[in-house]
């Protein structure tokens, strides 16, 4: 697989007691950015859900599809990286 160097470029936490997290923007190599990956808080802990849209009919799909878990697993673990950093406070 090519590295496509993936890098949070933003990521805005929200405050209180929903579901959503925060939302983070992310950078593939220098040639795209992708905006509204979601931290959500689930029944086993936080992930990290793919930017989605509403349907005509109400119905949510996703934007875009990771082609292999490994790729998935690595925006995963950018975001929730970046997230928990976000958390903690500290500055990258």
């Amino acid at each position: 697989m090519a590295d496509l160097n993936v890098e949070v470029v933003d990521i805005r936490k929200f405050a209180g007691s929903g579901n959503l997290k925060a939302l983070a923007d992310l950078r593939f190599g220098e040639a795209l950015i992708v905006k509204g990956f979601s931290v959500m808080q689930g029944k086993r802990g936080v992930f990290v859900s793919m930017p989605r849209r509403v349907s005509k009919d109400g119905k949510w799909f996703d934007m875009l599809t990771p082609t292999s878990e490994v790729f998935k697993g690595e925006i995963e673990e950018k975001v929730l990286e970046a997230y928990d950093r976000e958390v903690d406070g500290v500055e990258s």
